[in-house]
């Protein structure tokens, strides 16, 4: 297919993103910006000290691809944990702000919401700089009780959604018994089921499509993913051990892998090579476009393409960014179509 008509064929899918409705599973963070000017060096350490300017806050972790799917028009509704804590409530309100609908979030009494504090220093550089990172969680296994709450919420909410994306950050919601009962209960209504494992990948077998960086898949399969031939093998192993449909390899700067059972092995180089300035929850946007367009009718190869445009946008932006449907017919249009097809 030629450039122009690739280009068309995304650009007649981004309208149809809108209205579908997905849910979204996972660990939902709050992302917190404590923003600062560096005024000079600490006498007591060589770091910048910094004079506080302002504080932010972004939905993060499983509600950063569903803040994705509503940025472009798309309806997202989480099943996730927070803490009776000011964090929660802060999180909740960064939720709706964001126009997720939180109704399957669960509190959990006896645990903190996960809270990541980035302190970052503005200053006359383009883009402000990030010093650290506190993070405040707990990786426990949740309970039974609050398990048995949230496959409850998921029972509840498949009927009423277009697909099941389950973001797993590994930090105790998407249990053994939680995947299943998505997997089982998106079956029983013909949904589609998508997942970014983060390297748990055979805790999903069944789903749909699989999405994996390239290192969690060299750590899962113990071996180096180096040339094409290798990110071919690779995911025909990961579509015939987990009986998916596709698999998607993100590999940073050389963009992406695409395996389909029924169109075979591409690689997209990347849509954005010369504006990178922050990968944060790149990935989070590569599965909340994939499923998008998938559940809009597009084929793998299509609804990869357009998810590589998507992660394109989004790296040239500070922290977890999304991309609008305006946002991303500009990238469509103005960087080059590239990839090229393997056997």
């Amino acid at each position: 297919m030629k450039t122009d008509q690739i280009k068309q064929q995304l650009l007649l899918l981004i309208p149809r993103l809108a209205s579908h409705k997905i849910l979204v599973i996972g660990d939902l963070f709050l992302d917190e910006y404590v923003l600062g000017q560096a005024t000079r060096l600490s006498r007591e350490a060589p770091i910048p000290v910094l004079e506080f300017l302002r504080r932010l806050y972004v939905p993060g972790g499983a509600a950063n691809p569903a803040h994705n799917i509503c940025a472009l028009g798309g309806q997202a509704t989480v099943v996730g944990l927070i803490g009776r804590d000011e964090d929660g409530t802060q999180l909740l309100s960064e939720l709706r702000r964001a126009g997720i609908d939180p109704s399957g979030v669960v509190v959990d009494d006896s645990r903190p919401t996960t809270t990541k504090t980035r302190i970052v220093a503005e200053g006359t550089l383009r883009f402000p700089q990030q010093l650290a990172r506190i993070d405040h969680l707990d990786r426990r296994p949740v309970s039974g009780a609050i398990e048995a709450k949230l496959i409850s919420q998921v029972r509840d909410l498949v009927p009423k959604v277009d697909a099941v994306l389950i973001s797993d950050y590994q930090t105790g919601v998407a249990s053994q018994a939680l995947v299943q009962a998505a997997l089982s209960s998106a079956r029983a209504a013909g949904k589609l089921c998508t997942v970014d494992a983060q390297g748990a990948f055979h805790k999903y077998t069944g789903f749909g499509l699989i999405k994996g960086n390239r290192h969690e898949i060299e750590a899962t399969l113990t071996r180096p993913l180096c040339r094409e031939e290798d990110y071919r093998l690779a995911g025909e192993r990961l579509l015939d051990e987990l009986s998916a449909d596709t698999v998607i390899i993100t590999r940073g700067a050389d963009g992406l892998s695409l395996i389909a059972r029924d169109e075979g092995y591409h690689h997209l180089p990347a849509a954005n090579r010369s504006e990178v300035f922050d990968v944060t929850g790149a990935g989070d946007t590569v599965i909340a476009v994939a499923t998008l367009a998938l559940v809009a009718g597009a084929s793998a190869s299509t609804a990869a393409r357009l998810a590589n445009y998507a992660a394109g946008w989004v790296v040239r932006r500070f922290g977890n960014a999304v991309a609008t449907a305006d946002e991303l017919a500009w990238a469509v249009e103005n960087w080059q179509v590239g990839g090229s097809e393997h056997a």
